[in-house]
């Protein structure tokens, strides 16, 4: 007798990232999407944050296939780090998204993408006794799927990431009609995007935002530079527009602004200008005003376009004084600080920088409160689970569910590693798996945990003390030191009285130890940390990492 259905998110319900869940039923099991997430500014050193696979790993030979709703990062891009373990498990995804994919998979590993299968809206696969239809959604990508899914136990509704945007082509429109069939014919859970639950009313429309963009660039006198996510290829298709409708050449900057262009162009999605896009080499060729940039480095990442640029370390770009900068994206947290370090410095080199707070030059892929309630409207699930947020927002959606009028028991708040069991039309917590964050850190994968951050933190704050001393190995005696380095600690030329007196600390243990005739090097590195932390809490208030460095003879 089957046990129900099982669903289990493996990350993304609390944080913004990692999405990827779990549906189990009996000896099936699919996995929707496998993202990764931006290190959080605790992270000291971490490129990017992936999801625990131990349980993926557990339950290998149940998996029928991995299905990735779009091409954003943070829902395919763990996916080159596992595909090595889940090798033979076949990916499902939309043409542009697995294009995406196979870069990423060539850049990481060298190799090409082996089993995969490109689906379209409305295509219907079967996994055994559960059936998945690809449902057209809007985000800020092209190409993205929410999931029907009819198994044993009722239909289940997965929205993805998902706007209402009526401004947009008709092929990219969420398909209303879809979601309200389903509906009609009865859902017994709704898995939906809390990312905006927290913000009243409708989200921005693309138009609204190309016609913000157009003003700006028509009044521009110089160059003007748009930063923006490199996957929002609508977004690069409005600018590619009204440069033609404004008299300027388009320079595509940066490598995966180039390279989601080309693959949009080659698969449709995107249009390029009749006479094509200018190189980087000729743009001394046309005068300033006659220029539109196309970059990446809206959120500062360190070698980014934008970045450099504000570092003046880019090798063919410079600020040049009546340039206008947009960064046409929003501010993901943890990164407000560095992009304002950002604007900063190109405010300071003569550029005048437009950013969203400033005017809507921006607009969110991720569906508000009245979308979120008309999406209700429309599936009329017994249950809700939100999904793809942080807590605060998860707790948001089901505050709306209570104001669209759910009943208690059909409101469930979940986290990651959570079992969620649909069974006889009850939904319950039944248990939970082993879930968490895997750090990479440049070519690492897992070898930083909790306690390496900790040891990170706690360098950056308070620094290092590095004790030398040589001793001879039988007696103990000490035959040359102390001497102290420091780092991070203070300008050791202005320390050197407080060094004196950490010097004469340790001599002092030093003729206690020799006292009692104790030379074990591990009791005596202890008994130097023990005395150094000592000190430089009384002396400074500081708890620096002590590294005492004992040299026998």
């Amino acid at each position: 007798m089957e046990e129900g259905l099982r669903i289990i998110p493996l990350g993304g319900l609390g944080e913004i990232g990692l999405n990827m869940m779990v549906l189990e039923y009996g000896e099936r099991a699919l996995v929707v999407d496998a993202g990764l997430m931006f290190p959080e500014d605790y992270m000291l050193g971490i490129d990017m944050v992936i999801p625990d696979i131990s349980y993926l790993r557990a339950i290998r030979e149940k998996i029928q296939a991995i299905i990735l709703t779009h091409g954003h990062e943070d829902h395919i891009g763990a996916l080159p780090f596992f595909l090595p373990e889940l090798e033979g498990i076949p990916l499902y995804g939309t043409a542009f998204t697995l294009a995406l994919l196979q870069e990423k998979v060539k850049e990481h590993k060298g190799v090409e993408l082996k089993e995969y299968y490109v689906v379209k809206p409305r295509d219907v696969v079967t996994f055994g006794p559960i059936k998945v239809e690809f449902i057209r959604v809007c985000h800020s990508i092209p190409d993205c799927l929410a999931l029907g899914i009819e198994t044993p136990e009722g239909i289940i509704v997965h929205s993805g990431d998902f706007k209402l945007d009526s401004s947009a082509d008709p092929g990219e429109r969420t398909d209303l009609r879809k979601f309200a069939e389903y509906g009609e014919r009865g859902v017994a859970l709704l898995l939906s995007d809390s990312t905006n639950a927290d913000k009243e009313g409708f989200s921005l429309s693309e138009r609204e935002v190309g016609q913000r963009l157009e003003e700006i660039i028509r009044a521009r006198k110089g160059r003007v530079i748009v930063a923006l996510f490199a996957s929002n290829v609508r977004r690069i298709q409005q600018l590619m527009e009204i440069a033609g409708r404004t008299g300027r050449k388009v320079v595509l900057v940066g490598k995966n602004v180039v390279v989601n262009s080309r693959l949009a162009a080659e698969l449709g999605y995107l249009r390029l200008p009749p006479e094509g896009t200018l190189d980087l080499t000729r743009m001394g060729d046309f005068p300033p005003e006659k220029l539109l940039l196309i970059t990446t480095g809206s959120q500062a990442e360190p070698m980014s376009v934008l970045s450099l640029m504000a570092s003046e370390s880019h090798k063919y770009l410079r600020v040049e004084k009546g340039d206008t900068i947009v960064l046409s994206s929003r501010f993901i947290p943890g990164n407000e600080r560095s992009i304002t370090h950002m604007i900063n410095n190109l405010c300071r080199l003569g550029a005048e920088v437009i950013y969203s707070e400033m005017t809507p030059v921006h607009a969110s892929g991720h569906a508000h409160r009245k979308e979120l309630q008309l999406l209700l409207s429309l599936v009329q699930p017994r249950h809700l689970i939100p999904i793809h947020g942080e807590y605060r927002h998860l707790v948001q959606h089901l505050q709306l569910g209570r104001e669209m009028g759910m009943a208690e028991e059909g409101l469930l708040l979940v986290e990651d590693g959570q079992i969620v069991t649909l069974k006889d039309g009850d939904l319950q917590l039944t248990g939970r798996v082993e879930v968490g964050k895997v750090f990479v850190d440049g070519k690492g994968v897992g070898d930083v945990e909790d306690v390496v951050l900790r040891d990170r933190r706690h360098l950056s704050e308070d620094g290092m003390v590095v004790p030398i001393m040589v001793v001879k190995g039988q007696t103990g005696e000490l035959v040359s030191g102390p001497d102290i380095i420091t780092r991070g600690v203070f300008f050791e030329e202005r320390g050197g009285e407080v060094l004196e007196r950490a010097k004469a600390k340790l001599l002092e243990m030093w003729q206690e130890i020799s006292e009692t005739g104790r030379s074990d090097e591990t009791e005596l590195e202890e008994e130097v940390r023990r005395v150094l932390k000592r000190f430089f809490k009384k002396e400074m208030g500081r708890r620096p990492v002590i590294i005492p460095v004992i040299i026998g003879m």
